[in-house]
């Protein structure tokens, strides 16, 4: 029978026992409990009694088994308990990259294209006449045999130079990112977790370069009251600590970073829900958390006027909705000449993919 046949969708948004649906939600688990096998194994338990994730032939004893037997915990005899692994970490950005930015076609070594056509690496849509100088494979043969029969019929062929057509084609370029995250206690606050939509993004990002343009650089800086950069196995354990925000650090720090860089397209991405409200004098701290202090604002905009005197533009991705903070986003924004998204927690990670992917505002030297 020829058609189409509809039958009830009976929704499943939990597993129903076995190895890979658990995994898939000890994966999600983990980025909650910020690499705690041990905290996340409790919560499968509770959730596996709520909702019978598991049933007599395959328990949750028998999952941390096979766990083990995969290579994805393994016991740590100081600490006397299970922790995960590094398969366990690739799993975890993997995850994260599915989830945020869905699945993507791994392509070659990969790079970014910009704003210029011509003879580049990659063809666009765009299409023109040949000229004089143009590479024989940029011509587009089905077209221009088309235009040929259009323009002098199909009795005698003929095929004359006007009749050709090229294809066009983007460069591809290098790109250096530096991507900052707001570890301050405020990123906890107010019954809302901030930090682990942060690293889920961090960790997809830094999967999404490792896997499609494996030419680019990540680098990871966190700051709190300083800041310093992680590494990537350090993300799934990343956790929010008693800090005010010190932005000025961390953006002293991911510019030193990217100035060892050798390549020529730079750009940072900052990941915050509040103003700063610390500066590091002397070696001293000098902090206030009330409204918008004039002396750390005047010097974190300072830094951003250097990051675009450098050629380094910002993306602000900031998840409050405080009018003045907004407002003071914008004042950031206006003097680096970058970017900015006032987005929600789950619209993060879509936001960072399309500017990610989409940057074309480079030059070439």
């Amino acid at each position: 029978m020829r058609g189409y046949h509809f039958s009830p969708y009976t929704p499943s948004s939990l597993p129903k026992g076995g190895f890979d649906e658990l995994l898939n939600l000890f994966m999600q688990l983990l980025q909650y409990t910020a690499g705690d096998a041990v905290e996340a194994l409790a919560w499968l338990n509770e959730l596996d009694k709520q909702y019978n994730l598991t049933d007599d032939n395959y328990g949750i004893g028998d999952f941390i088994q096979e766990l083990k037997d995969k290579g994805y915990l393994t016991d740590d005899p100081s600490a006397g308990q299970l922790r995960i692994t590094a398969k366990s970490e690739q799993t975890i950005r993997q995850s994260a990259l599915e989830e945020i930015f869905g699945k993507l076609r791994k392509t070659s070594q990969g790079n970014h294209n910009t704003n210029f056509s011509g003879l580049g690496d990659e063809k666009n849509a765009d299409r023109r006449e040949y000229q004089y100088g143009d590479s024989l494979d940029q011509i587009d043969m089905t077209t221009s045999i088309h235009n040929a029969q259009v323009n002098h019929g199909i009795g005698n062929f003929l095929l004359t130079e006007r009749d050709l057509e090229v294809e066009e084609r983007d460069y591809k370029t290098l790109t250096s990112t530096v991507l900052m995250i707001d570890i301050s206690h405020s990123m906890i606050l107010y019954g809302e977790d901030r930090i682990t939509p942060a690293k889920k993004v961090a960790m997809a990002l830094a999967e999404l370069i490792r896997t499609r343009y494996p030419k680019d650089t990540l680098d990871i800086v966190v700051f709190g009251n300083d800041a310093w950069p992680i590494s990537l196995k350090d993300l799934p354990y990343l956790e929010v600590g008693p800090y005010h925000t010190n932005t000025l650090a961390g953006l002293e720090l991911a510019t030193d970073l990217l100035r060892r860089r050798k390549t020529h397209n730079k750009q940072i991405f900052m990941i915050t829900d509040g103003k700063p409200t610390c500066l590091k004098e002397h070696g001293r701290y000098y902090k206030n958390s009330v409204g918008l202090d004039r002396k750390v604002v005047n010097k974190t905009l300072n830094m951003a006027a250097q990051c675009k005197r450098l050629n380094i533009p910002i993306t602000t991705f900031m998840i409050a909705r405080d009018p003045y903070l907004q407002q003071f986003v914008r004042q950031f924004t206006e003097t680096n000449g970058g970017k900015a998204f006032y987005s929600s927690l789950q619209g993060l990670g879509e936001y960072i993919f399309e500017d990610y992917i989409r940057n074309r505002r480079k030059t070439l030297k």
